[in-house]
């Protein structure tokens, strides 16, 4: 396992005061740093609403295939809806081993908007992976589901506007030309904000790589897994990428399964004799959350600039920002993109027979508009460059 680091720290009030210093902004996000930034003391409603919603990362991937079918969208290359086995990760191969929701965050600038307003390059038959509305479960399967990811997501983009302010604060100084603000302008107007909403599914014990059987081999990282198992190395392209620290949940546990595998909110019905009369719960009940990952070697790993591997650990009740290849443009290499990847709960150490380790996150990737320029030098936008990156990712 590789050795834990210590992520910059600041609190809320810090970065609304604007008392974050320059070398605390340089250690978190600089050309020697980790490119992440931890904020603790955020708004106290957090806690409830990211327990909630990674509950429902749960439920939502235990839905049957025929519901999460209707979730799809192939037209956006499934970065709205559900997508499983859609991306690509290292050698072109299939990622399978975890299922996403995205959801388009325009609601944060205007509460009518479900995905990008059209531009005079991008429109939805040429760019549907950023103008194509939200697809949502519908109530009678996932009641609450929607207005908690909004809720959550908004708590998250009001922290990463502060974050951008004093990202500018250090811009305005340390760079010729940069423009008063761009940066939280860039976050606070942005109708590209995207969520994705991560289910990484249990372990399947009868086609699991064995466990290390030696102490030593988990810590010099010498066990036959590969490292980058459940999510390969990459960098994000946004901004600011909002993360939640995970939640592992035992999906096989007693008080879990029952309502994982069969909610007590399901109807008899089919999906479509439900009427607007039926009772339904405004929210489903919270599934309970392990202290900690059963497996220590699970968990967020961040390529440091020296080339080692660290893993990074969230607080529960702390927002991490990390680095993105458009702020890295934006500041012309001030702040520097993390390269990062995550690691699965082996099922060989996460519990007795029988367990089933579900790894529920939430990432908020705080992106440019469309129009907006990422590089000022070559007069390059976001969406000349998210282009590449999608086509890149994505299962042809």
């Amino acid at each position: 396992m590789a050795p834990l680091a210590q992520a910059v720290t600041v609190s809320l009030q810090d970065l609304k005061s604007g008392t974050v210093s320059f070398d605390t902004l340089e250690e978190a996000f600089g050309p020697d740093s980790l490119g992440i930034l931890i904020v603790k003391d955020v708004p106290p409603e957090f806690a409830s609403l990211r327990h909630h919603l990674l509950s429902y990362s749960s439920y939502l991937g235990n839905l049957p295939k025929s519901q999460l079918d209707e979730l799809e969208n192939e037209k956006a290359k499934y970065l709205t809806g559900w997508s499983l086995g859609k991306e690509t990760l290292k050698n072109g191969q299939v990622d399978t081993l975890k299922g996403s929701f995205y959801a388009n965050c325009a609601f944060y600038v205007d509460p009518s908007l479900s995905c990008a307003a059209p531009t005079p390059e991008s429109n939805p038959d040429n760019f549907p992976e950023y103008l194509s509305s939200n697809i949502w479960p519908g109530e009678a399967h996932l009641p609450g589901f929607r207005p908690t990811l909004e809720q959550l997501c908004r708590l998250i983009i009001d922290v990463a506007v502060l974050v951008a302010r004093a990202c500018d604060r250090f811009a305005e100084t340390k760079i010729p030309g940069y423009p008063p603000s761009y940066l939280e302008q860039v976050v606070s107007t942005s109708t590209t904000t995207k969520a994705r909403l991560l289910h990484y599914f249990p372990e399947d014990p009868a086609t699991a790589a064995p466990a290390p059987t030696k102490a030593s081999e988990i810590a010099n990282g010498t066990d036959s897994q590969d490292e980058d198992d459940w999510c390969a190395t990459h960098l994000d392209h946004g901004c600011l990428t909002g993360l939640t620290s995970a939640m592992f949940v035992d999906e096989a546990a007693p008080a879990s399964a029952p309502f994982v595998q069969a909610p007590p909110f399901e109807h008899d019905a089919a999906p479509s004799s439900v009427t607007d009369d039926s009772p339904v719960p405004p929210l489903l009940a919270p599934l309970p959350e392990l202290a900690t990952s059963p497996d220590p070697a699970a968990g967020l790993y961040i390529k440091s600039r020296a080339g080692h591997t660290v893993q990074v650990k969230i607080p529960r009740d702390c927002v991490a920002f990390q680095t993105g290849e458009a702020l890295e443009r934006i500041t012309g290499g001030k702040f520097k993109a993390v390269p990062h990847f995550v690691r699965g709960a082996r099922a060989a150490v996460s519990g007795g027979a029988g367990s089933r380790i579900a790894r529920n996150t939430l990432a908020v990737f705080t992106q440019p508009n469309l129009g907006d320029e990422v590089d000022m030098e070559q007069h390059i936008t976001f969406g000349e460059f998210a282009r590449g990156i999608v086509a890149k990712n994505t299962v042809s």
